[in-house]
């Protein structure tokens, strides 16, 4: 009778296991937008998310049909990519209205270049010349928040220096007419679009990255923080590659919902490789971005 009982636990084991499997195997991918997908950041967690397609199920979002040929030309099929100008709100809204998505990933952000004008000082001047960081940073954000459902887990690539309203960055395409500063700002408009999705209900990540390294990811030890402390290294940097998978991990674990947070990496070789992501939150012992500090536009 006991050989018997246990069979037969055994078994009923086994049946439960191939359940749980086939489950897990037929269950839908989550769909997935991210935007920004012909940039350098995007584009790293564009292509993360389509090695998972039992998991995801990727659009992405590209401003130009030369950015979309670009991605073509890559291998990226063609049903994958879509030709949508952020700044332009009834046509994000019309995409999303017509194909839902489960997450949203923003990855859109404003991009200084030289304007080939050089200062008295002989620096040289910077602009945005693909639109301005209100243009871009703020209503581009608000458009592709605006767009998502109900539900749809939001999750932006921001960056960190917000609670400093004198960064440089905030100089760059920056001008002062008759005491009013025109232009420039990009932190303060991030941290504009920041709290207007973290104001609209919907369920959102948040990642302040610091300075960005064309490098591998996967070889650093991840070091997660608030309001721009430099506790836990001295360095400032991260990987793009290591962003973009914090950023998927975000789609995969409960725990990173209604999180805003800054993250850095390690020098190569200072620490251990970071690979728990589920519990890479954990040193922040629930604290999130203060948004009192600093300033919004």
């Amino acid at each position: 009778q006991t050989m018997h009982i246990t069979k037969s636990w055994a078994l009923s084991l086994a049946a439960l296991s191939l359940t749980a499997t086939h489950a897990l195997s037929t269950s839908t991918p989550k769909k997935v937008v991210v935007t920004g997908a012909g940039g350098q950041t995007g584009q790293a967690l564009f292509r993360k998310l389509l090695t998972y397609p039992d998991e995801f199920t990727p659009i992405g979002f590209v401003r130009t049909p030369e950015s979309k040929q670009s991605l073509l030309d890559s291998g990226i099929p063609s049903g994958s990519i879509a030709v949508v100008d952020v700044t332009d709100g009834p046509a994000v809204k019309a995409f999303l209205t017509s194909s839902p998505v489960d997450a949203f990933c923003i990855c859109t952000s404003g991009k200084p270049a030289p304007t080939g004008v050089m200062t008295e000082e002989g620096k040289p001047v910077f602009g945005y010349p693909n639109g301005s960081p209100e243009e871009v940073d703020w209503i581009g954000q608000r458009n592709q928040i605006n767009a998502c459902g109900a539900g749809t887990h939001v999750v932006v690539c921001s960056s960190m220096g917000g609670t400093d309203p004198s960064n440089m960055l905030n100089k760059l395409g920056r001008t002062e007419v008759d005491g009013k500063e025109i232009g420039g700002n990009i932190l303060k408009w991030k941290r504009k679009a920041e709290k207007y999705l973290i104001d609209s209900g919907l369920p959102y990540t948040i990642v302040h990255p610091g300075g960005l390294l064309n490098e591998p990811g996967g070889e650093r030890e991840l070091v997660v923080g608030v309001d721009d402390s430099q506790e836990g290294t001295t360095s400032r940097l991260v990987p793009r590659e290591d962003v973009a998978e914090v950023m998927l991990q975000a789609l995969r674990n409960e725990g990173y919902r209604n999180r805003s947070f800054d993250l850095r990496a390690k020098d190569k070789g200072d620490g251990v490789v970071t690979t728990d992501f589920a519990g890479l939150l954990g040193t922040l012992e629930g604290k999130n971005t203060d948004y009192s500090l600093g300033e919004i536009m």
